[in-house]
Formats: structure tokens, C-alpha cells, sequence
């Protein structure tokens, strides 16, 4: 490809404009900017000066997002509200000289962009440009998706991927480098040859308005590379996070007993809390999981409660210990977990630590403070959290973060869930609403794509400001953690924000979700979230092992001696086809799964091997499946047919209960079961000539 330098800043903005961001890091190489106007420089002094985050923006802005979002969400009592083609949804097509643009963005200025993620399948031929102020030549222009990933190398730009964030050559790419514009910016896609869309796009944009007036300096090559030592040197503190312990230090180190807690008064205001540290340990080590999540944090501010969340979920790690490295949250490996949010207040702070658990814990806090200058622009630091076990999936709903009235900043979120299916779970986009909006600004794609990765699930990793931080299993059964912090992308709200996240997985079945929320705000700012103690104490959910039928030999685990050709014969999970499917009987299927054979027509057929105890007779009882597209089945043992055919039509999926098929002799330590398609119910549908085969009991005669 050739760059053409009046398109583009230089191959390594190329290379850093688009991919999962930077590592952790905060600190005070860079002094706090109260600019009279905005530039890339004055941007990236904002993203890393640790103090900026708490207080009232100095040049106030809106924050929004354009994304790929289904375009049929109109309203939540409009039709179409959860429909998820959150694909190649643009604001318009533009034809040019016989070429197509998509355009993505299409936004008045001042502004900036300040997020940039996007993702697609394995097609990733295609051209991202960004015009500022109305030119018609970009002032950036590079092939979309080329990107490499691994770790921040000295001299690169400000943004870098990770390992971990590809799976088959596709992953979520995001971009935090600010790109701001004094009138105008438009965001177009092109296909190679400038002709239709080659494959999916899926994209989110994070952009920030000022008002009218506002002095901005727009993006430029001049001013990127006037910006290198700034972004060299942000890159360096982001990837490497100072240690901040110089100040007054105070702690709790004592052991609280259940139902008890601890409490610590700080120095009198004006001050800040810089760093905030907690250490929980217990005699048991395996109580731990237990004892993060039924330890409370409490903190209140000038007289004012803001903080209530339990230990584990305040610092990021959601169910367990977790090792989490983020721009604002670590958490090391020895269990200590520390947090870098500034915290000011104007007269008196107050931490405590509650044990809502059945077991004494011990816990080791220190507290850093700091002076602060209290003005009208401090604000208070406020941490809420909700849980809801057994949350129904059916139909699709959207589950509430917070909502809060007063004037504030949103700056993050984690999210922890339990799942009970090997199947995913984030099939649901983000709302956000300000102000009393009518519809949402922030409205997106994808859980995953939110926390800035994409075709999930992924492996676990650690950016600066998203992290995904536990991963029961490859296929998200069992609990997962993630989270995202917001930087420039933070949230201003005058009024008031609720944050809504959809409940859409795959199969249903019911979820466990727990939402932390970290938001600024002036004081008496209010929120509906209120302490959940009888929530933070109760006992964490577990993984139950499938009931198995005694004496149960499963279909889905015995050998395929043969099949009719073509014909997909594979384990299929059943968890999703129980009580909460509709299903009344006691009783579902063993093992939670079946051997689902996807025949289409009369005379396809499968065998399996029964294996056999002994050389004795056995009267052979076969549990199946029954759907509205399977078909009527012949069963035959070692070449005899069994006397009567079975019907596997049922209007819903279900359980067959018991199968007769008669006495018979192992022969050579087995029995062969044959099944083949005979028919089909006048009332089945779809395929009509489906089989599923859950166990097999073997009883002896008497």
C-alpha cells in the first residue's frame, strides 16, 4: 500500500489508531491541564492526570456513541427493541466516482473522538478514513484490521493489542487515542474496489461535543508529531502506574469477627484519598471466594454514604480472587487489592469493613491521603452494586446497572455472572440514557464488545482500562468476570444516567448477574441502589454435577459403529430443555445431555454399541428425546427388531420417560442398538426425521 503522508500521520499511528489498549498506569509526570482550549497535547495530559477523573470537567462536553446497533430498536415499547443484527448498520451510503463510503460517524464539532473499537469476521480487506472539518482529504487513511498484536514496544504510539484477543484471525479492536476536530469529523468504511460490504462490520465510536465556541485544535500531522514525546511518554506511565504511598497513611489491621465490622475516621479535610489498599485473609484459604464477596466495603464522604460493595466486586475481581491489572485497579497475586481512584472530600472521611459472613476474616487496610484543593468542581467518589440470582431468559429483558440523579461523571462498571450452560451468555447490548434522553446515546453491539474484545468467549486479559479476569470454561459456563474503566470516554451527566445491559444468551437458562458501578458526583446526588446485605451473604452459586439415572449407560458416550452418510451424530447439552423450558416432568436427562442424530429422510439410520456387564440376558430400557422435529423410529438389538416402532413427535422438546425394548443376549460383551426413520408424525415440523437418544439401563433378570 502506499501512504500518501498528507492522508495519514505515519505508519506507527496506523499501527496504534485501532488496537485494545495500553496497560495500566497513572501518576503524576504530567501536570494537571486546565487548558484554554483543546488539542491532542491537552487530551493526553487529561488521560493521565490521576486527578482529573474527580472533578467537574473544566470544559464541559457530552459524551456519545455511534455503533452498528440494529436499527429497528426504536423504543422499549416499540417492536424490535431486542432485535441483534448489530452488523453493517451505518448512518448512510455515499457514492463517489462509482465507490461506495459507509459512513459511520457523522458529528458536529468541537469534539474527539476518544474510543474506537470495531471488529469483523476473517474478511478484514477494507479502509478506515477520518475527515475533520469538512475537507475532502482525510487526515487519516489506513487499511482497517492490520494490526499487530503484543505488548507495548518502546517508541510505539499510544494504543496496542494483546495477546488473546484473536481467536481464528478475529478479535475486537480498540482505539483510546484522542482524535479531536474543531467543526466537523465524518467516519467512512470502503471496500476494496469501493463496491459493496464484503463481510460483516461491526463498530462502536465514543465521541465527545463541546459546546459551541469551544477553542479546539484539530488533529493534524503536525500536531501528532508535535504530540510523540507526550504519547511516548503516556505510554510508558500507562504501561507502568507509579506507585502513589506518599501521604498519611492510615489502617485497619485486625481480625473481624461475623457480624461485626471495622471502622477507620481519616484525616480531616480538605483531602483525597490516593490510594486505597485491602487485604483479606482466612483460616481456611478455600473460604475465601466467600469471605471477598460477604466482606462490605463502606465509605462515606462529608457525612454522605457513596461507597457499599463488597470487597471482591469494589476491586474489580467479581466472584474470587481474580489477578486483575487495570489503569485504575490491581489486584497481585498475594491476594492484595489496591485501588487508585482519587477520592476527595471536604471535611471528613469515613471506612469501614463489615463481615456479613459465618467465619471471622482478617483484614489488613491502608488508606493514603493527600491534600486537596475543595472547590466547586470536587466531586465525590461513589461505588454501588446489585445482584440478582436466577434471572429468567426468556423473554429477553433489560437488566438495570443504576440508575442516579444529580450532576456527576459515569467512569465504569464490572460485571460478574454466573453461568450454568456450556453456552454464551453476552449476546446483549449496553443502553445508556442521559439526561432524560428519549432514546439512548450510548447503545451498542455486544457484552464483549462493550469490555473491548468480540467474538466470544476469549481468554482472559489485562488492558488499562478493560479486563476480563476469570473464565470458568472455554464456553463461559460457570463464573466470569469483566470490566471496563472510562478515561476521556467518561460519562457527564447534568441530571441524571441510567445504565441498562440486555440479558440475551443463547439458550436459556436462568443467570446469576452482579454489577459494580463507579461513578463521580457532586454532593447530594442520589441513586435507587441501596445496600443488599442479605444479597452480599448468601451463599455464592456452585456448578452442580448433572443428575445421572441409576444404573444409566449415556447414549452420548457409547461408540458410533455406523451412520447413513451425511448424517451429523454429535452430543448435544439439554441443560437449556429443562424446568425452565417449560418442561413439568420431575425428571429431565441424564447427564444433561443426549446423542442427537440430525437424519432427514426415511432410512437414515445410526448404530451405537450398548457395552455389557456380563454374558447374561438383560432387559434393555432406552430414555430418549421427544421434539416437534423427530421422527417415528424402528429399533432393532443385534439385528432383531423390536415389536413396535417409536414416535419421537412432541410439541415441545422433552424427556420420553421409559422405552421397553425387550430381553436380549450380549454378544461378545455388547449389544448393537440400530435405529432408523420409518416415518414421521403428520404433526411434526422442520426436519421432521430427528433423533435423540439420552441413556440406556441395563436390568437383570430375575
Amino acid at each position: 500500500m502506499n501512504w500518501n503522508p498528507h492522508q495519514i500521520v505515519t505508519r506507527r499511528l496506523f499501527v496504534g489508531f485501532l488496537f485494545a489498549l495500553i496497560l495500566p498506569g497513572a501518576g503524576k509526570a504530567f501536570e494537571a491541564v486546565a487548558a484554554p482550549s483543546v488539542s491532542l497535547a491537552s487530551l493526553l495530559d487529561e488521560m493521565v492526570d490521576v486527578e482529573s477523573i474527580a472533578r467537574w470537567p473544566v470544559l464541559p462536553y457530552t459524551c456519545k456513541q455511534a455503533s452498528s446497533y440494529d436499527r429497528r430498536r426504536v423504543a422499549p415499547d416499540k417492536p424490535g427493541w431486542f432485535d441483534n443484527d448489530d452488523q453493517s448498520q451505518f448512518i448512510r451510503i455515499e457514492e463517489h466516482g462509482g465507490r461506495k463510503k459507509f459512513v459511520m460517524l457523522d458529528a458536529d464539532g468541537p469534539g474527539a473522538i476518544v474510543r474506537f473499537w470495531l471488529t469483523t469476521n476473517d474478511r478484514k480487506n477494507g479502509f478506515l478514513r477520518i475527515y475533520i472539518d469538512e475537507s475532502d482529504t482525510p487526515v487519516v487513511e489506513y487499511p482497517a484490521y492490520d494490526l499487530r498484536s503484543g505488548p507495548v514496544q518502546p517508541g510505539e504510539p499510544l494504543l496496542t493489542g494483546h495477546p488473546g484477543y484473536t481467536r481464528q484471525g478475529n478479535g475486537g479492536n480498540t482505539s483510546y487515542l484522542p482524535i479531536p476536530y474543531a467543526k466537523h469529523c465524518t467516519v467512512t468504511w470502503e471496500e476494496p474496489g469501493g463496491g459493496n460490504l464484503a463481510g460483516p462490520r461491526y463498530y462502536q465510536i465514543n465521541y465527545r461535543t463541546y459546546p459551541a465556541g469551544t477553542p479546539v485544535k484539530s488533529f493534524s500531522q503536525d500536531e501528532y508529531a508535535a504530540a510523540r514525546p507526550k504519547i511516548e511518554r503516556a505510554n510508558q506511565l500507562l504501561s507502568h502506574p507509579p506507585k502513589d504511598s506518599a501521604g498519611n497513611k492510615s489502617t485497619i489491621d485486625q481480625t473481624i469477627e461475623p457480624k461485626a465490622s471495622a471502622s477507620l475516621d481519616l484525616p480531616a479535610g480538605p483531602g483525597a484519598v490516593r490510594e486505597l489498599a485491602i487485604k483479606l485473609s482466612t483460616k481456611n484459604p478455600a473460604d475465601l471466594e466467600q469471605t471477598l464477596r460477604s466482606t462490605v466495603l463502606r465509605i462515606s464522604f462529608d457525612d454522605e454514604q457513596t461507597v457499599w460493595c463488597p470487597v471482591g466486586d469494589f476491586s474489580g475481581s467479581g466472584v474470587g480472587l481474580n489477578e486483575l491489572h487495570s489503569w485504575y485497579r490491581e489486584i497481585n497475586k498475594d491476594g492484595q487489592m489496591t485501588c487508585r481512584w482519587v477520592m476527595p472530600f471536604g471535611k471528613t472521611a469515613r471506612i469501614s469493613l463489615e463481615n456479613l459472613g459465618n467465619s471471622p476474616v482478617h483484614a489488613r487496610l491502608e488508606a493514603v491521603t493527600n491534600p486537596w484543593k475543595w472547590d466547586d468542581c470536587s466531586m465525590h467518589f461513589r461505588c454501588n452494586w446489585r445482584l440478582q440470582s436466577g434471572i429468567a431468559t426468556d423473554p429477553f429483558s433489560d437488566w438495570n446497572f443504576i440508575r442516579a440523579t444529580g450532576q456527576g461523571v459515569y467512569v465504569g462498571d464490572a460485571l460478574a455472572i454466573f453461568n450454568p450452560l456450556k453456552s454464551w451468555y453476552g449476546e446483549g447490548d449496553e443502553k445508556i440514557w442521559v439526561d432524560g434522553e428519549k432514546f439512548p446515546s450510548h447503545i451498542g453491539t455486544g457484552t464483549e464488545d462493550y469490555y473491548n474484545f468480540s467474538w466470544a468467549p476469549k481468554p482472559l486479559f489485562q488492558t488499562p482500562f478493560a479486563n476480563e479476569v476469570r473464565l470458568d470454561e472455554p464456553m463461559t459456563q460457570g463464573h466470569n468476570t469483566v470490566t471496563r474503566t472510562r478515561n476521556l470516554d467518561g460519562i457527564p451527566f447534568e441530571k441524571s444516567i441510567q445504565f441498562d445491559m440486555e440479558i440475551m444468551p443463547w439458550k436459556h437458562a436462568p443467570l446469576d448477574y452482579a454489577a459494580t458501578t463507579y461513578w463521580y458526583a457532586r454532593p447530594g446526588a442520589t441513586t435507587h441502589r441501596v445496600p443488599l446485605p442479605e444479597e452480599a451473604a448468601r451463599m455464592i452459586s456452585q456448578l452442580k454435577k448433572p443428575e445421572r439415572f441409576a444404573g444409566a449407560l449415556e447414549c452420548e458416550s457409547m461408540k458410533v459403529l455406523a451412520q447413513s452418510p451425511g448424517v451429523p451424530v454429535e452430543q448435544q447439552d439439554m441443560a437449556p430443555f429443562g424446568a425452565d423450558f417449560g418442561n413439568a416432568l420431575p425428571r429431565g436427562w441424564s447427564g444433561e445431555a443426549h446423542l442427537l442424530v440430525e437424519s432427514t429422510q426415511v432410512g437414515h439410520f445410526v448404530e451405537i454399541a450398548i457395552p455389557a456387564p456380563d454374558d447374561k440376558p438383560k432387559r434393555i430400557t432406552l430414555f430418549a428425546t421427544k421434539a416437534r422435529d423427530y421422527g417415528v423410529v424402528q429399533f432393532s438389538i443385534d439385528g432383531k427388531s423390536v415389536p413396535s416402532t417409536y414416535d419421537g413427535y412432541a410439541k415441545r422438546v422433552e424427556p420420553s420417560g421409559p422405552i421397553d425394548l425387550g430381553i436380549f443376549t450380549p454378544k461378545a460383551g455388547r449389544f448393537i442398538l440400530r435405529a432408523e426413520i420409518v416415518g414421521a408424525n403428520p404433526a411434526a415440523v422442520g426436519a421432521r426425521y430427528c433423533m435423540g437418544f439420552d441413556c440406556v439401563v441395563l436390568s437383570a433378570l430375575k
